[in-house]
């Protein structure tokens, strides 16, 4: 995921038993290194879930605004085999002033035991004045030396530190978790307990990016973009209120 504005960037459970079968939680201390090495077994993952902070469930959307500017995140039927494991397709629909700028699929997993949401591959089509420009941003675990990232811990914490895409030369987003009680204001509703990271990437010193998890929502905020509308557009609902299809 990346941002809509220009020269920006893109856009544990059960923890006992997960020791035993020699699989680790994403997890370590503040100030490490960041962590690049994730557990990608196919065995463990999934391409159906739910982490506390994001829902990989086909038909669950996501909106968000801020003025001209509109994403849409939807969670695809669409299953693809990358790099051994069966992930599934989050479409991301940005526009301003309805017009389209940018188009992508993001392709994530999550792990059965852990619940970290880890992605795959991104394949992006960049458009200006409606016509479609370059592919920019597209990526794939597993070819040309790109790797598996961590989106979202299944137990965040306050300093984890985590890439989230890995393939050089195109993409090297990592993430930072700064808050995991913020209180999130939106036009769909106010969220409490929310997850706060702060990405960066060695690619684009000096740069960073805010972004806001909802506890059962998923995101709620991207820079100054805020939910408007979330739900599954089959008319079900998240098991919260207020904001839905």
């Amino acid at each position: 995921m990346r941002s809509t504005q220009p020269g920006l960037l893109k856009a544990s459970l059960g923890l006992v038993a997960l020791l035993a079968c020699g699989a680790a939680p994403a997890t370590n201390a503040p100030g490490e290194p960041w962590a690049t090495d994730f557990a990608t077994d196919p065995s463990q993952l999934s391409a159906t879930g739910r982490n506390p902070h994001f829902i990989l469930e086909p038909g669950y959307q996501i909106v968000l605004e801020e003025g001209p500017s509109r994403m849409e995140v939807t969670v695809l039927a669409e299953t693809r085999v990358v790099g051994g494991v069966e992930t599934r397709a989050v479409e991301e629909r940005e526009t301003f002033k309805g017009q389209v700028t940018e188009l992508s699929k993001n392709y994530y997993a999550i792990h059965k035991q852990t619940l970290d949401v880890l992605q795959f591959g991104e394949e992006v089509s960049n458009f200006r004045n409606g016509k479609l420009v370059n592919n920019a941003g597209t990526w794939m675990a597993g070819v040309k030396k790109a790797r598996a990232g961590l989106l979202l811990p299944g137990k965040a914490r306050v300093g984890y530190r985590y890439y989230q895409e890995q393939a050089p030369g195109v993409t090297m987003d990592r993430a930072e978790i700064v808050s995991t009680s913020t209180s999130q204001k939106t036009p769909a509703g106010t969220f409490e307990n929310c997850v706060r990271t702060q990405v960066t990437s060695p690619m684009s010193p000096g740069e960073k990016e805010y972004r806001c998890y909802a506890p059962g929502i998923g995101l709620v905020k991207f820079e100054s973009m805020l939910l408007v509308k979330y739900g599954f557009q089959d008319g079900s609902n998240t098991g919260k209120t207020g904001g839905g299809f």
